[in-house]
């Protein structure tokens, strides 16, 4: 498949993710029998000006109270104007900031600004300009001129606005006419693996590396990052010390969010685990969001493992720096994990398995069985093939990581 190919028009085609004749069938562009033209064609935008009206009427933003911020560049000519549009959930939020090391290493002297619908997670230290995805924050961003933008959401507006603003280079993804297109060759590969699903299985690069090579370089290991706020985490550092003593502290992470109900684990299953770890001397403190308030009450009930309930997102990373082993499935604490270099066990079922980068400092765990359901929200077996991940193999990969951190 080539960018070429690809059926724009299609009313099946879905500008970011597989078309449901690719989920149904496994058929792409190139080779489909359910091609069907749009009946009323999307406009085409031309102009800078048209974009950002078209970004403001998606994102239902009121033009009528746009305040543009000011934004304050290093008084230099040696400084690389460089923004960053990754919009999207806030593991990949997360996980897009070893680009900023590259550009620092490649470039010198460099002021990053960053548009995020989650600026609170980005490294404080590390990007000069955060901006909140908001009306005010499109506008100012599109009133600048940048030397190098980069855009690796799919979502019309991120590509719109890489298309809308004034820079010497893009990266990524941008807008052309009416749909989604790439800003150089590098971007193809991703862009095409994101619309079809028998093609994405056959990826073999983890999204570092895909990333990395969408802004023409080669990934080096450039670790995550993100904000952490250091007196936080020395609270919580005087209660674990208090609660757990110098047992090894594991991070049950037990749910998935609500749209990825296929990676759950069994409840029975982390009842068992935490009574082993619990045998091994192991202090388990379940963790999670409001979504997993009552799941982890329940554990915690039936266990005696700690739950101290569940908190901010500042105070979230804030406890996980103080764990020394986390235990998650495909979620946004993984990507934390990583960002704070604990010891990961990672869950594995619906995804390509090369997407994750874990530094060496992980073990992914899959089901015996495979899995039937690539990006699936629901199961298309009777039993989850989440069953087939042994309380056992947990167990032992934990044990393992837990001499690790002694190495």
């Amino acid at each position: 498949m080539k960018l070429e190919d690809l059926k724009f028009d299609c009313k099946h085609f879905l500008g970011h993710i597989p078309c449901k004749p690719n989920k149904s069938h496994d058929v792409s562009c190139n080779q489909c029998t359910y091609y069907e033209s749009l009946e009323t064609p999307k406009e085409i935008l031309n102009s800078s000006t048209d974009l950002i009206k078209d970004i403001f009427r998606i994102c239902e933003f009121d033009f009528q109270s746009i305040e543009k911020v000011s934004e304050s560049h290093a008084d230099t000519a040696a400084t690389k104007k460089v923004l960053f549009i990754k919009l999207g959930a806030i593991g990949d939020v997360i996980r897009t900031t070893p680009l900023l090391t590259r550009f620092k290493k490649e470039y010198g002297d460099c002021h990053f600004t960053w548009v995020t619908h989650t600026p609170q997670v980005l490294p404080l230290d590390k990007v000069d300009k955060i901006y909140k995805w908001e009306a005010s924050s499109v506008a100012t961003i599109a009133d600048q001129e940048y030397d190098i933008a980069i855009n690796l959401d799919k979502d019309e507006e991120a590509c719109m606005l890489l298309a809308a603003i004034e820079a010497k280079e893009k990266y990524g993804f941008t807008w052309n006419g009416n749909h989604i297109d790439i800003a150089t060759p590098k971007a193809e590969h991703k862009l095409i693996t994101g619309l079809f699903d028998h093609i994405s299985k056959k990826n073999t690069l983890n999204y570092l590396e895909e990333i990395f090579d969408i802004c023409h370089f080669d990934f080096q290991k450039e670790e995550y990052m993100i904000n952490l706020n250091h007196d936080l985490s020395e609270k919580w550092d005087n209660v674990f010390s208090q609660l757990a003593g110098d047992k090894t502290i594991v991070g049950l992470n037990t749910g998935c969010g609500e749209r990825w109900q296929t990676r759950l684990w069994p409840k029975k299953y982390w009842v068992d685990l935490i009574a082993k770890l619990q045998r091994k001397g192991y202090f388990c403190l379940l963790m999670g969001g409001p979504q997993e308030h009552d799941m982890n009450r329940y554990y915690s009930k039936k266990t005696g493992a700690t739950y101290l309930g569940y908190f901010s997102l500042e105070e979230f990373i804030a406890i996980t720096d103080n764990v020394d082993i986390v235990v998650t499935p495909v979620s946004m604490m993984m990507h934390i994990a990583l960002a704070l270099k604990k010891q990961l066990m990672l869950f594995h079922n619906i995804f390509n398995v090369h997407e994750f980068e874990l530094y060496n400092r992980g073990i992914i765990i899959e089901p015996t069985s495979g899995c039937d359901c690539y990006f699936g929200n629901t199961c298309a077996r009777k039993k989850s093939c989440m069953f087939d991940i042994s309380v056992q193999d947990v167990l032992s990969n934990i044990v393992q990581l837990n001499k690790n951190l002694n190495n």
